[in-house]
C-alpha cells in the first residue's frame, strides 16, 4: 500500500511514519525540512508547502490513501486562518490528484462532553489552542457533506503525550472518553498505531472516530 502523510515531522505525522513504515508500507513523507526522517527504502521525502497545490497534488496523485497530520504550529499569529487555510489546500489537492482515502487528524475538541456541546466550547479548554480547535472543527463539518472522499477524521484523546507503543486502547466515535472523572490519555506511538490500523483495514469511512486508553 502507498500512503503520504502530510507533517510527517510533526509530533503525529514523525510517529505515523515510524509505524507505517514497521508495517511494511509504501510512503512518502510531506514535510517542509527533513529533520530527523529516517534513511528507508520504502520512504520517499517531498520537502515543499502545503501552499503550493499544483505541487501537493503531483505528490499525492497514484497514491493509494493520505493522511494529513498537517498542523501550522501553535505559535503562529492568526492560527484559525492559517489552520483552515492549510486543511482547505490539502482537501483541494486530494481532490484534483484523484485520490478518494483521506484521514485526516483533527483535535479532541471536535468531541462530545455532552448533547450539543463539543470540548472546545467548553470555558475548561485551553485559549491559545481554541483557534486552531475551531478551523479543524470546521473541516469535520465540511467532511460530513462531502461526496467525493473516503475521508475519515480522527480526533485523538484529550491528552495526548510522548509514551510507549502498547497496541492496547479503546476506539471511540464523537464523545470524549474518559478515566473515571478525568479526561482519557493516550500516547503518541499508539495513535499512530490507530491511525495505520484505520488505514489498513477501514472502520470509520465517512465518520469520525477517537482512541484513549
Amino acid at each position: 500500500m502507498k500512503v503520504v502523510i502530510i507533517g510527517a515531522t510533526g509530533f503525529v505525522g514523525r510517529r505515523v511514519v515510524d509505524e507505517a513504515l514497521a508495517r511494511g508500507l509504501t510512503v512518502t513523507a510531506i514535510a517542509r525540512q527533513k529533520k530527523d526522517l529516517p534513511d528507508n527504502a520504502n520512504l520517499t521525502i517531498a520537502l515543499g508547502d502545503v501552499a503550493d497545490t499544483e505541487w501537493l497534488t503531483k505528490q499525492l496523485t497514484g497514491q493509494d490513501a493520505v493522511i494529513s497530520a498537517y498542523n501550522p504550529g501553535w505559535a503562529e499569529d492568526d492560527l484559525y486562518e492559517k489552520t483552515a487555510k492549510g486543511a482547505q489546500q490539502i482537501l483541494q489537492a486530494v481532490k484534483e490528484s484523484a485520490v478518494t482515502r483521506l484521514l485526516y487528524v483533527g483535535g479532541a475538541g471536535s468531541l462530545e462532553v455532552a448533547p450539543g456541546v463539543e470540548l472546545v466550547d467548553t470555558p475548561q479548554f485551553p485559549a491559545n489552542i481554541r483557534p486552531a480547535a475551531l478551523a479543524v472543527r470546521d473541516l469535520r463539518n465540511k467532511l460530513k457533506t462531502e461526496t467525493q472522499l473516503d475521508w475519515t477524521y480522527l480526533s485523538p484523546a484529550a491528552l495526548l503525550e510522548p509514551g510507549k507503543r502498547t497496541g492496547q486502547f479503546r476506539l471511540g466515535t464523537t464523545q470524549l472518553l474518559m478515566n473515571g472523572q478525568a479526561p482519557a490519555s493516550i500516547s503518541v506511538e499508539d495513535l499512530a498505531v490507530a491511525i495505520i490500523d484505520e488505514i489498513e483495514t477501514p472502520q470509520f469511512t465517512k465518520a469520525q472516530f477517537t482512541a484513549a486508553y
